[in-house]
């Protein structure tokens, strides 16, 4: 495997039982320290990863350690076998380390690809010229967790306590069977699978087979609140998080903010391919990129007489997160001619090329009965439900014209 740095092993123990299975795995330089000397060592050698095998009665170093961790740039990866209390969020658990020690190499080479990924997307930026009015790339500031999405599976007594203990910290969405979740996995992008339980061992088996048989989701962190293996599924970052919800909560946050971290990286990468056209937050053009490509569309259709129409999917008091759904489904929906925006107005004006006013109603119909069914607001247990107005270029028509009526429609239609 390609390797960024040296490994630091923190631990006070004399023998530390996985260094075999870092042999194997080809991972070197090692360097082993104690918790004592454990931050220095850290911010002396800037490793690529930090593997914690000892953190009975650590909290605070291991606290002092993760923040360490996290200042590097790239982020060094930290790894905690078999953690004895809630984990910083950036510390990524690995349980069960000697009952299934092919785990481990496993899920340090997924982390150290994430890794790779942001020392990509810094260098690409150092290279782009983000002081121009189409900057390449916003760097979001928030925590990657706020914007990510999980899916909760089960139907037992720990579903609702875990739904709380999750929709406290993510975004959550449930399903009561594995028929249900597979529609989701299918739907939307998700950040992290949690099965709280009410499922025979063969099913939760099959489910996981299926999982690390398509590539779409092999690296997708999969949280199980019981130690119920039947073997070693190709599935990197595959947890088992046990105790109250409270606790598996604590234990499965690093890996799912890890994942939609990569997602943010990924999106960024889109961005900087894009010349800075694409907004890295929704996977939509930016509002500048739009109007000018909005402006180029409307003279290439009325100078071919080709068709040209828009509809604008209103999102009004929804919650940011919300919004952002909306418009990243949007993104994975639309057709490779047709390109869409989110607006400072809490609203998504989608561009449909060769497309008249009666085709492009049926189109928003149905992107918007999707939004409906998958998309949560932000009133407790209540579905998106957008606000659509559609209008079509006119013979006449300008860009501002064009624009101006379908804000004039939507106006009309809220009254």
């Amino acid at each position: 495997m390609s390797q960024q740095g040296p490994i630091v092993v923190v631990s006070d123990r004399a023998s530390v039982p996985f260094t075999d299975a870092i042999g194997e795995a080809r991972l070197f330089p090692v360097i082993e320290t104690g918790w004592s000397e454990a931050v220095q060592a850290v911010r002396r050698v800037q490793p690529a990863a930090v593997i914690v095998a000892d953190t009975q009665h650590n909290d605070e170093p291991l606290a002092a350690l993760a923040r360490q961790a996290e200042v590097s740039q790239p982020n060094a990866v930290l790894i905690v076998l078999d953690p004895a209390s809630a984990l910083p969020p950036n510390a990524i658990p690995l349980s069960y380390v000697e009952k299934y020690p092919a785990r481990f190499a496993a899920r340090l080479n997924a982390a150290l690809r994430v890794r790779t990924l942001h020392a990509t997307v810094l260098r690409r930026m150092q290279g782009a010229n983000l002081s121009s009015p189409t900057s390449p790339l916003h760097w979001p500031s928030n925590d990657p967790l706020e914007d990510a999405n999980v899916l909760l599976i089960g139907r037992g007594g720990a579903y609702p306590s875990l739904s709380v203990a999750l929709g406290e910290r993510m975004g959550i969405v449930g399903a009561l069977s594995i028929e249900a979740a597979a529609k989701h996995l299918n739907a939307r992008d998700l950040d992290g699978i949690v099965i709280a339980g009410g499922f025979t061992a063969r099913v939760v088996d099959a489910f996981l087979t299926v999982l690390s048989e398509d590539s779409r989701f092999r690296n997708l962190p999969v949280i199980l609140t019981a130690d119920g293996l039947m073997q070693n599924y190709d599935l990197p970052n595959l947890e088992i998080a046990t105790g109250t919800p409270l606790e598996i909560t604590a234990n499965a946050i690093p890996l799912i903010r890890q994942n939609a971290f990569e997602t943010r990286l990924r999106r960024a990468l889109t961005s900087l391919d894009a010349g800075g056209l694409i907004d890295p937050a929704t996977g939509l053009l930016t509002q500048e990129a739009f109007s000018r490509d909005f402006a180029k569309a409307v003279e290439d259709a009325l100078a071919r007489g080709a068709g040209l129409s828009l509809a604008r999917f209103a999102l009004p008091h929804t919650a940011r997160r919300a919004q952002l759904d909306a418009a990243r489904i949007l993104s994975r929906l639309m057709r490779r001619m047709d390109f869409a925006t989110l607006r400072d107005d809490d609203s998504i004006i989608v561009a449909f090329a060769e497309t008249n006013l009666q085709n492009v109603r049926m189109i928003a119909r149905r992107l918007a009965s999707i939004l409906r069914q998958t998309v949560i607001s932000e009133k407790k247990d209540s579905k998106l439900d957008p606000d659509v107005t559609v209008a079509t270029v006119l013979p006449n028509d300008s860009a501002a014209s064009v624009l101006q009526r379908l804000e004039t429609t939507s106006q009309r239609a809220a009254s």
